[in-house]
């Protein structure tokens, strides 16, 4: 059953109750004063990691590998040669399509 800290309305102390999670705030008795006029407070908890390697890693190594690879691309010549630019110049007649006559 968890923990839940509370501060009383009346006294004003603060106080820890192990309780079921079902129990509502409004049946929580005071433990000074005896008065139900408890507030839940918000504290911290903990948690436990297991494991042996850090978080992210395999995506660190990832990217890792993805950088020696691009490096390895940047620095090969282009498959068939420089690539031409290609030609913007529309056809001055629409009508042909680019087939120039005789």
């Amino acid at each position: 059953m968890p923990i839940y800290e509370y501060r009383c309305g009346q006294c004003e102390k603060h106080f820890d109750a192990t309780q079921s999670v079902h129990v509502r705030v409004e049946d929580t008795v005071c433990p000074h004063c005896h008065a139900q006029s408890a507030t839940r407070l918000l504290s911290s908890c903990t948690t436990q990691v297991k494991g042996t390697r850090k978080p992210g890693f395999a995506e660190m190594k990832a990217y890792s590998m993805l950088d020696e690879r691009m490096d390895k691309f940047a620095k090969l010549p282009p498959i068939m040669g420089k690539r031409a630019t290609p030609d913007t110049i529309p056809p001055s007649d629409p009508s042909t399509d680019g087939i120039q006559e005789n």
